[in-house]
């Protein structure tokens, strides 16, 4: 076994990987950017070194930096988690000619998968069904755009070295090809450094299957079963679970041949992910299964194999990378149960899904469920990174029990004043669709007004809110307010016990003859946060004070801290409304920012290139 890791990463896969490495006496190593200088990986981990400056181009991804700490720290192995230099082979290659043992895939399957054109060409040779394209290596748009006319709308655009959703638009039509690459090839470039596409028939009914495969140096490749991960938001997976609802014995069979076969044909050794689109239009079937991509690491959704086979996958990373053959034989590994995934995200759906930013007051995660956190209260999100702050898992024997303890701890999550996806994610396993088993890549983008849809506090949240302001009141010693005073007092009447609260602007009624059950948070004597839900509802005992900016005042604010990407407009230019003006780039995704209504851009202030801070005022617009 392995003496001492060094992970070259961050957050919740650093604490996971740490987890397992100390149950089995390893030494671990942290490295961190000076943003995450406090941050919890650095805390829990053994030593810990910095490697630079918050931005990961500067940190994270210098693998320079990183094995000249695993040097200066005595480290025997590298874990590089998943993103970042993860499926780099350069850097795997450098690793090994430093002298250390690279926890991960041989540098040629890396390269072999790392281009899904080549890759699905290799695939096409191995025998491996994958999905009608054009995978050529001329990229004019002429080229391109005459593949895709022949291909046949909606065609989709994926880059070359993407993942993870970044670089990949659907064209429903001709006239919206040209707009779709070049924001695919600007956002491929900014996240891989490669601008490269191919283009894809688009599965109108698509699922998401991935299997997961292990192999070792001695030449032995297993297969432990698949994942659905279906459930996405512009190609972001949000759900996972696995086995696959309504996957079939000979669908099974069907796509774990394939994925195995795929593994072999590159010489794969450790944890890999073979990723394939179903065509769900008649149900799973085994010859509407095509491989898409395969990932060359341990994948996010790694917990719910672990959880329905009983097996630590990093643990098997360990060992494989030591030199030991695969720890179980293709027969020994069985399947028990459910487990369903949740990524619990920093990001506010009523915003569009805009990152959040800021310290965890409140940070409380439920006891019924598997978590994996990057974060503890007190902690701080950055704009810098992913805006995953957590996984939940629940597993189960049945998909509908496991669905439903999820359900239950996500809607027990209390995050504040940090916005999460946590009530969205309730919603999702709430869907009757969803728990029937009816699932594509489009679910979500079908049912989005009813998963983002405001939120109504319950009574009961109304009475704890009341509750906690008559404390207030009580701690203030002076009279109380009008707001939160008890009404229709007199002599030998019945109480009345209804105070007024205000939930932003709306004032609202809380009955305070009903038992407050629901989490509180006590931000100020002004402010109280009840958590129901997985929402976050905000009381105050008195009306908000009017903000001075109006909503309609046309200067077109930063939602976040981020980088200018794209500036589509100049001073003097007429637009019209919801026209793209700006593109900011933040935790990893690009966000457009449009015209609020029909005008003239009167100052542009932002420029190209420039980091720019939450609130600033990009671009001043007048209008006709």
């Amino acid at each position: 076994m392995l003496k001492s890791v060094l992970v070259a990463n961050r957050g919740e896969i650093a604490r996971r990987v740490f987890a397992t490495a100390r149950r089995l006496g390893i030494e671990t190593v942290a490295v961190f950017s000076e943003a995450d200088r406090d941050a919890a990986h650095v805390r829990e981990a053994d030593k810990a070194v910095l490697i630079g400056p918050a931005p990961a181009r500067e940190s994270y991804l210098v693998g320079e930096r990183i094995i000249a700490a695993a040097k200066a720290a005595g480290a025997e192995a590298i874990h590089p988690g998943y993103g970042f230099l993860s499926e780099n082979a350069d850097f795997a290659e450098s690793v090994a000619a430093a002298g250390l043992i690279w926890i991960g895939p041989p540098p040629a399957a890396i390269r072999a998968m790392g281009l899904k054109d080549a890759a699905k060409a290799l695939m096409q040779k191995a025998g491996v069904p994958v999905t009608p394209g054009y995978l050529g290596e001329d990229q004019a748009e002429a080229t391109l755009a005459r593949e895709a006319a022949r291909i046949g709308y909606p065609v989709l655009i994926k880059a070359v070295a993407g993942g993870g959703g970044k670089g990949m638009r659907r064209v429903d039509s001709e006239a919206e090809f040209a707009a779709a690459l070049a924001a695919a090839k600007r956002e491929a470039a900014a996240s891989f450094g490669d601008d490269r596409v191919l283009l894809e028939t688009y599965v109108t009914r698509p699922r998401h299957i991935e299997v997961q495969v292990f192999g070792d140096s001695h030449g032995d490749v297993v297969h432990l079963f698949e994942r659905d991960c279906s459930l996405q938001r512009r190609h972001q997976k949000v759900i996972e679970e696995a086995p696959a609802p309504g996957m079939s014995d000979q669908a099974r069979a069907a796509v774990t041949e394939a994925a195995v076969k795929a593994a072999k044909a590159v010489g794969y050794v450790g944890a890999g992910t073979v990723e394939f689109i179903a065509d769900a239009s008649e149900g799973l079937r085994g010859d509407r299964i095509w491989f898409m991509e395969m990932n060359t690491r341990l994948q996010v959704e790694h917990p719910v194999t672990e959880m329905v086979t009983g097996l630590d996958l990093v643990e098997w990373q360990f060992r494989v990378a030591a030199g030991e053959a695969l720890p179980l034989a293709q027969g020994q590994i069985r399947l028990n149960g459910h487990a369903v995934e949740a990524r619990l995200y920093a990001e506010n759906p009523a915003t569009g899904f805009l990152p959040s930013t800021g310290r965890l007051e409140a940070f409380v995660l439920p006891g019924n469920v598997r978590v994996d956190a990057g974060v503890d209260t007190g902690d701080t999100i950055t704009p810098f990174y992913d805006p995953m702050i957590a996984k939940l898992i629940a597993h189960a024997p049945t998909r509908e029990q496991a669905i439903a303890d999820l359900a239950e701890a996500c809607a027990e999550t209390e995050v504040f004043p940090v916005k999460t996806n946590a009530a969205f994610l309730v919603r999702c396993l709430e869907s009757p669709d969803f728990i029937a088993g009816a699932v594509d890549t489009g679910l979500i983008g079908r049912e989005l007004e009813t998963l983002t849809a405001p939120a109504e506090p319950s009574p009961e949240a109304l009475a704890t809110a009341g509750w906690a302001f008559r404390e207030v009141v009580e701690r203030r010693e002076y009279e109380p307010t009008p707001w939160v005073d008890l009404k229709g007092f007199r002599l030998n009447a019945p109480p009345v016990t209804t105070t007024r609260l205000f939930l932003g602007e709306a004032p609202v009624e809380a009955d305070l003859a009903l038992e407050p059950t629901r989490g509180l948070h006590v931000e100020s004597d002004e402010e109280v946060v009840v958590f129901e839900s997985g929402e976050a509802f905000v009381f105050r005992d008195h009306p908000p004070v009017a903000d001075a900016e109006t909503a309609g005042d046309g200067q077109i604010r930063a939602p976040m801290p981020g980088k200018i990407t794209g500036v589509a407009v100049k001073a003097g230019d007429k637009v019209a409304k919801g026209q793209a003006l700006l593109t900011l780039e933040a935790m990893k995704m690009e966000h457009a920012l449009a015209a609020p209504f029909d005008g003239t851009i009167e100052e542009l202030t932002a420029e190209l290139g420039a980091q720019v801070s939450e609130g600033t005022v990009l671009v001043r617009l007048a209008a006709d």
